[in-house]
């Protein structure tokens, strides 16, 4: 990342940094599946097509597919479902990240430019 007082980075250089950025989001986005994945099957009972399903759909908000047969898999749902309202919220900062600083960067020096 650029200081306020550098030269906002070359087009190749945003785009390795978008990259990265992506890559980990990408991951962040898989790692939170496999755990929702994971933990339907084992305390659900649900199949592994089933458990995916439901994993992404409470981590994108949309709400959840099938009924909880038992407590555990009612508290796993609950944890889960609250860890998925932070994690998709962070999953986004991270991803738009490097475009807005970009953004905000051009604005910074575009106004410094304007000054002298």
């Amino acid at each position: 990342m650029e200081h306020r007082k550098q030269k906002v980075a070359t087009l190749p250089h945003f785009f390795m940094r978008l990259g990265r950025y992506t890559l980990f989001a990408i991951f962040l986005i898989l790692f939170s599946c496999g755990i929702g994945t994971v933990g339907y099957r084992y305390y659900a009972h649900l199949g592994w097509i089933d458990s995916f399903y439901m994993a992404c759909m409470i981590l994108t908000g949309m709400g959840p597919i099938s009924d909880m047969p038992n407590d555990s898999a009612k508290l796993f749902s609950s944890f889960y479902a609250l860890y998925s309202g932070v994690a998709f919220l962070s999953i986004t900062a991270v991803f738009f990240a490097p475009v807005i600083h970009r953004l905000l960067h051009i604005l910074q020096v575009e106004q410094k430019d304007d000054e002298n």
